[in-house]
């Protein structure tokens, strides 16, 4: 078989498995007619016979195997091996012929040239390999180029670029290089641009560095260089920035050398405004050619720009959009409220949720109406749930009609509902919901059609919503009820001063909640009892430890016995537990996908840090006990009556709140595995990027992709509403939603500051005012959490402040100092659980997160409500 050992710069068979990431964007930029600098490629043919004539993949893999990113002395002793390979086995006659002959073939007699490696894992667009592999500049000769490529090959294996392969999860054995060779551009300066700002994510606006002499002083940070912001469209220079450039990179004997800059150029300009203009229009004729926002290294020499490399810009964020300031009621005459089941969804939306998810609650709202109050559907308005800014509201804005079939039809069904609610659900609800997930669980979902993916995907949301509406009438409703009553009677008919809070005689009841945590101490106390494995989870890097488990790879300091069935346990643990919900919104990930928080923990369970949670709800239980025993014994007739059936029925109802609300995410994992699978086909469609981005498709759009898919017609592109989507999304979330619109003191007879949040207006002092919700005061350090990609910064003795929280919260209660929320009250998850962990609590403030400073200390007072600021 005949092998091609180098090809020509801009030849169409320069793709990215023969001539790896750079070569491959350089050919293409070519082909197109961009300046790009002549040359040849040394393909990925030549570096893998070159390993094959000298037998080195098995001795490089064996070097690599016990190589481990996280032990550095493992990595460079590997590099050290594989580079003495490379250094003393012979490059076989047939490939050096081939680059010698290429090397001949450029203009001038013993050019000098650029010689850069380009791996085949290199300049995509998920990952940035830059500075992983070796360039050499200023190379003349033959045999001097040679020395280069074998120098290049061998730094597929440097230290660091094995380590980032094995971070990022790269098959060893597939990786090769391709190498680069380029005539030198003499450059009088070069630089960087990027065809987007990658500070602030705009597109309209480039950024430009550029210093003196070729460009691997600004690469490798030796210099600070000139920085000028970039109008795209007008190429104008929005914000000129001249540098002190003392050092430039010159050539020098073979090689390249850090010089001083002239002392006339150190504070000159290196780019005029029209040079500028014209790099900027060859950075939007790259952009176009790749559709994305690329990062690209240039250079200057006889006044003509020259394009050595590019690629697309990674971890670009996105453009920034400012909050909405005014909050527009879809209909004008309307009331809007946030309260009950919407304290599950703090966070705006995402598309798919919005039009999929809210619209099958509204529909479940409207035949729970008729089914189980026995009124009409229509005695709640159509769009029951609906979203202004893209956050979730309740449609309160009942005609007369729909008032009157309240009073008459659903408010005398309530204590039939009280009675048969619990049944009901935990005898047919319940069931039902998991008989819906188990069959789509057993489906092979990778074999399913598009049309049978999205109806699978309708049938579990559908589930979702109907479960969820049993919970609301049998254990959400029944449990507040149930609290509220005994409450009632307790404050108004039976406590005296100095007796406990009525919430005493509700701690320590078993609920899903602290089933989980004792479950997870247990599995620490095992651990603990196997020192080895102990002092390793201990040691771990949290995000490494979990990418083991997931690849079920053994760490070499851990016997493979006891890490088997540590592994068994944790996944277990996640299968359990692991699909509460941070909020009701199925397009925002469990913690399935990404257990850090609960892995964080566990390490402080094993390191001793943790409290028992058995011993602490003994406490709470005997604590309990104690106070209903000196009740009791005082009580006698019918105040003893409504004391004992108000509280086992309020005992009875409480944990069935929390366990009901975490069963809620059961469906979850399997819907979001269907979606994404379909998210999957989407991508290979050219529809959207990512398999995550179907959550930012609305459902119309779903359906018009499927139907394409289904019909093999090509579906529509919607990555730029995607982004847009995103970051509507992002500056809607940096937003305070009002708790009401428009705001009303009292609704339906009712204050409203008993189910709603504090207005933002009335929440401008240094003392904020919130629900007391679990008594008791605390002064400590304010831990500001947005979400499961906050939960690393939270501090054991923080006070923990967020949105609001869900049973997917619950870890972080056992560090906890405090907790204050935005939106919530005493019956919340949050209070709940505050209560069973002893710390104080407000729920309910309005602006806790956008007024309380992350690391600021306050003071949260749990009884009268009241958080201080600056204390």
């Amino acid at each position: 078989m005949t092998r091609t050992y180098t090809i020509p710069l801009h030849d169409p068979s320069a793709t990215l498995e023969v001539v790896g990431g750079k070569g491959a964007s350089l050919a293409r930029m070519a082909a197109a007619g961009l300046p790009v600098p002549n040359g040849f490629h040394v393909s990925t043919a030549a570096y893998r016979q070159f390993v094959d004539a000298n037998n080195l993949q098995p001795r490089i893999l064996a070097a690599v195997e016990g190589a481990d990113p996280d032990r550095p002395a493992t990595l460079d002793a590997a590099e050290r091996e594989i580079q003495e390979m490379f250094c003393t086995a012979p490059i076989p006659a047939e490939i050096a012929g081939a680059i010698v002959q290429a090397y001949a073939s450029l203009e001038g007699r013993h050019p000098t040239v650029a010689v850069r490696s380009s791996a085949t894992a290199e300049d995509l667009p998920g990952l940035s390999f830059a500075g992983q592999q070796e360039t050499y500049l200023n190379v003349s000769g033959s045999t001097e180029v040679l020395a280069a490529v074998r120098r290049c090959w061998a730094s597929l294996w440097t230290a660091r670029a094995i380590a980032y392969r094995k971070r990022h999860s790269i098959d060893q054995t597939t990786v090769s290089l391709a190498v680069v060779v380029q005539l030198l551009v003499p450059a009088d300066a070069a630089g960087i641009l990027f065809t987007a700002d990658p500070v602030t994510g705009a597109r309209d606006q480039a950024l430009v560095s550029a210093a003196w002499g070729l460009g691997e002083a600004i690469v490798g940070g030796l210099v600070t260089p000139d920085t000028l912001t970039v109008d795209k469209a007008a190429g104008r220079v929005l914000s000129p920035e001249t540098a002190d450039k003392q050092v430039m990179t010159g050539r020098v004997n073979g090689g390249t050398q850090e010089l001083p800059v002239p002392e006339e150029l150190r504070h000159a300009p290196v780019l005029s405004d029209e040079q500028t203009a014209d790099l900027n229009r060859l950075g939007v004729e790259i952009e176009a050619l790749y559709g994305m926002p690329m990062d690209i290294e240039w250079a200057l020499a006889d006044g003509a720009f020259s394009i050595v490399q590019a690629r697309p810009i990674t971890g670009l964020s996105e453009p920034e959009m400012p909050p909405p300031a005014n909050w527009p009621m879809p209909d004008p005459k309307g009331h809007y409220m946030r309260t009950s089941i919407i304290d599950l969804m703090p966070d705006p939306l995402t598309p798919l949720f919005a039009t999929m998810g809210l619209s099958s609650i509204s529909k479940m709202m409207r035949r729970l109406v008729k089914h189980l109050f026995r009124a009409p559907a229509d005695s709640l308005p159509a769009d029951v749930l609906t979203t202004i800014n893209g956050y979730a509201y309740y449609n309160a804005g009942f005609t007369p009609r729909q008032l009157l079939i309240m009073a008459v039809k659903m408010v005398p069904a309530f204590p039939r509902m009280l009675r048969e609610g619990v049944p009901y659900w935990r005898d047919v609800a319940h069931p039902r919901y998991r008989e819906a997930v188990d069959r789509w669980q057993a489906q092979s979902v990778p074999q399913l059609s598009a049309a049978e993916l999205l109806a699978g995907a309708r049938e579990v949301v559908d589930a979702v919503s109907e479960h969820l509406g049993s919970l609301m009438a049998s254990t959400m409703g029944p449990s507040a009820g149930a609290e509220g009553l005994f409450t009632t009677v307790y404050e108004k008919l039976i406590r005296r001063p100095g007796d406990p809070d009525a919430r005493v005689f509700l701690l320590g009841i078993d609920n899903v909640a602290i089933q989980g945590e004792k479950a997870l101490y247990d599995l620490a106390q095992w651990v603990r009892d196997r020192t080895a494995l102990g002092d390793a989870i201990v040691q771990a890097d949290p995000d490494e430890l979990w990418a083991r488990v997931e690849e079920d790879r053994t760490p070499s300091d851990i016997g493979a016995d006891d890490w088997r069935e540590w592994r068994r346990r944790f996944l277990d643990h996640l299968a359990r537990y692991g699909y509460a919900i941070y909020t009701l919104d199925f397009g925002q990930r469990l913690p399935q996908d990404d257990p850090i928080p609960w892995i964080e923990l566990l390490k402080r369970l094993v390191s001793g840090e943790g409290k028992s949670p058995y011993e602490r709800q003994a406490r709470f239980a005997a604590e309990r006990e104690a106070a209903v025993a000196v009740i009791r014994a005082r009580l006698k007739g019918i105040r003893r009556w409504a004391f004992e059936k108000s509280l086992k029925w309020a005992q009875s109802q409480v944990p069935l709140r929390e366990d009901g609300i975490h069963e809620i995410g059961l469906g979850y994992p399997v819907l979001r595995r269907i979606l994404r699978e379909l998210g999957s086909r989407f991508v290979l469609a050219g529809a959207i990027e990512r398999a995550d981005d179907v959550f930012w498709l609305e459902e119309p759009e779903v359906e018009a992709a499927v139907t394409a898919l289904e019909t093999n017609a090509a579906p529509s592109d919607y990555q730029d509403r995607v982004t847009h989507r995103r970051a509507v999304w992002r500056s809607a979330r940096r937003a305070t939603p009002p708790p009401q619109i428009p705001y009303k003191e009292r609704y339906l007879g009712l204050s409203t500051e008993a189910f709603t949040a504090a207005q933002a207006d009335g929440q401008s002092a240094d003392v904020l005012q919130g629900i007391g919700a679990s008594p008791g005061r605390i002064r400590a350090t304010a831990r500001v959490l947005h979400g499961p990609e906050d939960f690393d910064r939270m501090q054991p003795g923080d006070i923990l402040v967020a949105a609001i929280t869900t049973p997917a919260w619950t870890p972080l209660f056992a560090m906890a100092a405090g907790v204050v929320t935005d939106i919530g009250g005493p019956l919340s998850h949050g209070s709940i659980v505050a209560r069973e962990y002893g710390i104080p609590a407000v729920m309910g403030a309005g602006v806790a997160t956008k007024r309380i400073r992350d690391g600021q200390t306050i003071v949260v007072d749990g009884s009268t409500g009241a958080i201080t600021l600056n204390a």
